[in-house]
């Protein structure tokens, strides 16, 4: 600075310093070094030869540490961290998948968890702040809890190849009552699958439930084996339709709809990888209409916009 202002007083006023403060900080500089390196006295203000030298090399440390900054702010955009998404069972919809891999390419470094457990228990870990995000169905709304509807999905009624009904192509709602069923642990008045439920009992199916369980995957296995007729959601059957696996009953004409939330707690403090992911996942439902983001049995589901790197 004394050499980049001309002198020792104008250095200081630059510095915010006093004039005997910057003048033994040289002379501190020049007994250190062991030579003289600024020739001054008499008005006058001259380099040494050394001190020529030492200002190149300063220059070029100082030129070094103003660049910190910058290395560390393009550093810190080489994103790094955790992302846990809590999931309700067997979640199946393009907008989440599509999300997933638009966000990996962004940040390759990032690490992503997919943690499954039933509905009732995503909202929990969420209101507690043990999850950063969760996604699910949704029964009863708390109000610490913010909801957007990522989709709707349909569940209809599906039987096994081992059971009586399967095949059968003539048959009525009233044919399934006294059947034996299959469901979710969640199917009740006061739980995630309230909707189904309802149908259940509107059309006296709430009886002699043989097998449960809190996994898709279980309940289409129980289904599948023949221990009863359950329901399932339309969208992710239709392999198993296709392979004969498993066989549509009635309701054909308006199932239970249920709907799928993402679920945040705006308490909760997630971390900037979180907080990416959830903006990502949001943009990509927000560029969907709900009759896309609507699946049932009549048309395919409508696959997701790529989402833009950010």
């Amino acid at each position: 600075m004394i050499v980049e202002e001309g002198g020792i007083t104008a250095a200081a006023t630059r510095l915010l310093r006093r004039q005997p403060t910057v003048s033994a900080a040289l002379g501190r500089l020049e007994a250190h070094i062991g030579g003289r390196l600024i020739e001054r006295g008499g008005g006058a203000f001259r380099l040494t030869a050394a001190g020529r030298e030492l200002y190149r090399e300063c220059t070029e440390i100082y030129g070094s540490i103003s660049q910190l900054e910058k290395l560390a702010y393009s550093a810190s955009k080489e994103m790094t961290g955790h992302v846990e998404i809590l999931l309700a069972s067997h979640v199946v919809t393009p907008i989440l998948d599509q999300t997933i891999s638009m966000f990996h390419r962004a940040y390759p470094e990032v690490t992503i968890e997919i943690r499954v457990d039933t509905s009732r228990n995503v909202m929990r870990d969420v209101l507690e702040k043990a999850a950063p995000l969760g996604i699910c169905l949704v029964n009863r709304r708390l109000a610490k809890l913010d909801y957007e509807l990522i989709y709707r999905e349909y569940f209809g009624f599906f039987c096994g190849p081992p059971h009586p009904l399967f095949g059968r192509r003539d048959l009525d709602v009233s044919d399934l009552r006294g059947c034996a069923g299959v469901s979710f642990e969640t199917d009740s008045m006061d739980d995630a699958l309230r909707p189904v439920a309802i149908f259940r009992r509107d059309h006296g199916l709430d009886h002699n439930i043989v097998g449960r369980s809190t996994h898709l995957e279980e309940v289409r296995r129980l289904i599948s084996c023949g221990l009863g007729i359950g329901p399932l959601p339309i969208h992710v059957v239709r392999q198993d339709l296709d392979n004969g696996t498993l066989w549509r009953l009635p309701p054909y004409d308006s199932p239970p709809a249920v709907d799928i939330y993402v679920v945040t707690n705006p308490a909760s403090r997630p971390s900037r990888a979180e907080t990416l992911f959830l903006d990502a996942l949001k943009r990509e439902i927000a560029a969907h209409s709900i009759a896309d983001r609507t699946y049932d049995d009549t048309r395919p589901s409508a696959p997701a916009r790529p989402m833009a790197a950010t």
